[in-house]
């Protein structure tokens, strides 16, 4: 399913997040960090983007900066039409009912001190929802929702494997009934064997529940299967955005096209051009000028080190919007 920008559940304009980089005895800010540098997204009901980067793009602080476990610097954050990036720590709460996330790591994001139980009821604590008895029916009903045994709330997060402790975190970030989860990289800790099993049930939850996600990994292959448009990430900013078949199939940019070189051929015998980027991502607290990209692009000319390029719609096969943020038609 995908929404334009105007009817949109999340609308995302010219974000910013920067950190301060300080410095000397005195410990002044000499410099910025610019994690999330002027990015623009949208999510529609019950759609999934996928967010897709290298290490060190700035991901995972966008996604904490959606739900506002950071501050952003600059930029609006307009959920069901309320700029929430704007919003007191008080005037947030009854917004994050409706706003969840799901950690890359579940056993950090668990309270190693507290049995299932208490952590899945601690979000009706909080918003002051039902009574004793109720919060313990509802714990049970998420439990039995992402396929874990009632009995499961008297233990602790440690009795539990990888995959379960991933379906405990789930069913916490589900428990109050949100419109849109957050999902930072759910999979990229587990087994191989596990990921399409965590994979199924969000999808599962999705159709269920009529969830938006804004689903974060490196893995591109991973991010289409699961997927309604594809965002791509680097060095802060959005370089391409489009369907996930279009984005995947079609790609405009050459970091774009480089991802998806390194995806292996699943076809026995089959091959793929690989693209190799050389160096690294550049640092956010000196990042480099014009294009971020250009550092590493193989197609560089000096327009590109001297302007920085916009987003930008191209033509696309299926239709649908497809935008990218390269000086060229390549």
């Amino acid at each position: 399913m995908s929404a334009g920008r105007d009817d949109a559940l999340l609308r995302v304009d010219g974000l910013k997040t920067y950190f301060p980089v300080r410095g000397g005895v005195l410990l002044t800010a000499k410099s910025q960090c610019k994690a999330v540098d002027d990015v623009s997204l949208h999510i529609g009901q019950a759609e999934t983007l996928g967010l897709v980067g290298e290490s060190g793009c700035g991901k995972s602080t966008l996604g904490k900066t959606l739900v506002r476990l950071i501050k952003p610097t600059e930029g609006n954050i307009l959920f069901d039409g309320v700029d929430i990036g704007r919003l007191s720590e008080r005037q947030l709460k009854p917004h994050r009912r409706q706003i969840q996330m799901i950690f890359q790591d579940p056993a950090d994001s668990l309270n190693s001190r507290h049995t299932i139980g208490n952590i899945l009821e601690e979000p009706f604590i909080i918003h002051g929802i039902g009574d004793s008895a109720e919060r313990s029916r509802k714990v049970a009903d998420l439990l039995d929702i992402v396929g874990l045994p009632a009995a499961a709330a008297e233990r602790f997060p440690f009795e539990f494997s990888g995959g379960q402790r991933q379906r405990i975190g789930i069913a916490r970030a589900i428990a109050l009934n949100p419109k849109l989860v957050i999902c930072d990289e759910p999979v990229s800790a587990l087994d191989v064997s596990i990921q399409s099993q965590i994979l199924n049930l969000l999808l599962d939850l999705q159709e269920r529940l009529g969830l938006s996600y804004l689903f974060i990994a490196h893995d591109l292959a991973v991010v289409k299967h699961v997927s309604d448009r594809i965002a791509i990430m680097y060095l802060g900013r959005i370089m391409e955005t489009g369907g996930a078949d279009e984005v995947y199939e079609r790609p405009k940019h050459p970091y774009t096209r480089a991802l998806i070189s390194a995806i292996p051929e699943p076809v026995p015998g089959g091959r793929r051009q690989r693209q190799i980027l050389e160096g690294d991502v550049p640092s956010p607290i000196d990042p480099p000028s014009g294009c971020p990209f250009q550092t590493r692009c193989p197609h560089a000319e000096p327009q590109c080190r001297e302007q920085r390029p916009a987003l930008r719609p191209v033509r696309a096969k299926t239709g649908e919007e497809h935008e990218v943020a390269c000086h060229f038609d390549l």
